[in-house]
Order: C-alpha cells, then structure tokens, then sequence
C-alpha cells in the first residue's frame, strides 16, 4: 500500500503535516524505483521497496485511485488503527488520507499495489462509471479478505496490465490499459458481493441495529428538531461508511440506505395524513422538509399520487 511511500523531498507538505502525492513519477521516486514507463498508471511490488528510506510515520494524500493488496500492514485510517497480519484488499479514491506507522512492520512487506492517474480514464467509459465502483470510498476496517484464487485472478490480471505498459506503446495500449484496470476492478465489485454473503449473519445484527435505530428515530422528535437522517448519519451510528453500509444493505435487503430512509419516512406521512386533519405544508415541517414543495415531490414520485391526494382517496374508500 502507498502508506510505505512518503518522502520529504520529492512531495509538496501542506500545513497540517500531510504529504501530497501529485504524480505517478513521483510515487515511483518516493519509492526508489526508476522513471515509470507509463505517466498515469503504475503496479508497484511492495516488496521491492527498501523501508529503511521511509520515515517512522506520516499522513499522506494522493491525487489517483489505488487498489492495493498487502500482508502485515499497520496503520491508522480515520481514527482506528489496524493491524492486518493475513492480508487485505484495499481501494482508495484521490485525495483520502492515511496515516502509517512503520515502527510497527514486522518482517518484510508483501503484496501490491495498482495506481492510476483520473486523467487516465477521462472521457471514457469507465470514467464516466468510476463512482460505481463504491468501494473506493469505503473504510478500512471495511476492507476486502480475499480467498488464495481470489488473489491470483486479481495479480493475473495486474500481470497482464504490465505486460501491456511496459511493452512499446501503440494505438491500441490506452484501451487495453484500461479494459484490464475495469477487469480488475468489477472482479474486486464480485469478490466485495461474496465477502457481503459469507458475512450475512454479521449483516443481520447489522440490520437490526439499523431497524432500531432508525424506527426510533422516525418515532422521536428528533426529526422535527434535527431534520431527515441523513445516509452518513445513519452509516455512523452503525460505525461504518456510508458507501459499505448502503451496498450492505442492498445486498441483504434490495435497497440501500437512501431508500430505507425514503421508506420510514413516508410510511410515517402516510400515518399522519390519515389520523390528523393537518395541512400538507404542516406535515412536512414536522417531517423535517425545509421546504413543502420537497415533500409533495418526494411523496408523488414513490407513491405515485401526491399527499393530498392519498389522504382523499384513502378517506372515499
């Protein structure tokens, strides 16, 4: 992982003490390798990079996406700190920050790294599709473990990648860089969907703190005074990121975090609109909309009538 990779004299150090990383040639000096053969994309072998060049520790932030495999890895993401002795599958979007702390390496580093530059994939499909791909934004604890064939059918394909940059590059190396990286990366979306099955009972407990926490919420009057939960409200009172919690809880209930929030809070509408006489732009005020207009679109879009219309329909009936 880049956490290995942070050099004083060859990254810009902004005020709070984090490295910048602007360019592929740069994380290949930090880490004492020769120019790269490609600007924007690069596999770096953990392996290869001499430690003792590394300072005890250090915050850094990079300008490209990683995807990163490594064993015997400490370090602090956000405010944990982990220590992953069997190895894990990190992904990291540009500009993230991580702390690493080298005094607690033990033995030598294993694993690899992919990184390539947003500038790599401008204007093209999988471009266009990168924000799909919503384990770049997930938290470390919410890393991928990848099975012994999982790891081979992801260093294959970072095989093949190599072979593709590091031979003379022609018309047709752009595309074939780039449909390996989507290679990679939907066999990562697979291995993360099966990590989310093999889990499931952990999911559940998950689940069921959600249900609680939110139908609590919903019946409080913490929605009036603070508003509609949000998917990162949510996510931190789960202690998870709201990507991984609401691919979580797509992949054990069909919707994600947004829509469970949409469902709660139109199941309690639907109850004020038939047990009070109050006016839309009353109900939406307690519902926590800023403005009524919110409301009445929100409701007519997944109920597929509008408040009012409801409330009459159910009253005639």
């Amino acid at each position: 992982m880049l956490i290995n990779f942070v050099s004083e004299n060859c990254t810009t150090i902004m005020k709070n003490k984090i490295y910048k990383v602007e360019t592929i040639s740069d994380l290949h000096e930090i880490a004492g390798f020769e120019k790269p053969k490609h600007p924007l994309v690069t596999v770096i072998d953990f392996s290869k990079v001499n430690p003792n060049n590394m300072p005890g520790s250090a915050s850094f932030s990079c300008s490209f996406y990683s995807v990163n495999f490594k064993k015997h890895c400490s370090f602090i993401y956000g405010r944990q700190a982990f220590d992953h002795k069997e190895g894990t599958l990190l992904c990291t979007a540009p500009e993230q920050i991580i702390t690493f702390d080298r005094k607690k390496e033990k033995g030598s580093t294993e694993g690899w790294g992919l990184f390539f530059h947003p500038e790599l994939i401008r204007n093209t499909v999988l471009g266009k599709k990168i924000n799909e791909y919503s384990f770049f934004n997930y938290a470390e604890n919410e890393a991928l473990h990848l099975s012994e064939q999982e790891k081979q059918t992801l260093l294959s394909v970072l095989k093949q990648m190599e072979n593709e940059y590091n031979t003379n590059i022609d018309h047709y190396s752009h595309d074939l860089i780039i449909s390996n990286i989507e290679l990679l990366l939907n066999y990562c979306r697979r291995f993360y969907n099966r990590q989310f099955i093999t889990r499931t009972n952990q999911n559940k407990d998950v689940i069921v703190r959600f249900e609680e926490f939110i139908t609590e919420y919903f019946n409080s009057d913490k929605l009036s005074n603070n508003g509609i939960p949000t998917v990162k409200y949510c996510a931190g009172a789960m202690n998870l990121s709201p990507n991984y919690f609401s691919d979580l809880l797509k992949s054990e209930t069909g919707k994600n975090t947004q829509e469970h929030i949409h469902y709660y809070l139109l199941e309690k509408a639907k109850n004020i609109l038939l047990s009070s006489d109050k006016n839309i732009d009353e109900i939406a005020y307690e519902l926590g909309f800023e403005y009524p207009q919110n409301f009445s679109k929100l409701f007519k879009r997944k109920v597929g009538i509008s408040p009012t219309e409801f409330r009459n329909e159910i009253i005639k009936n």
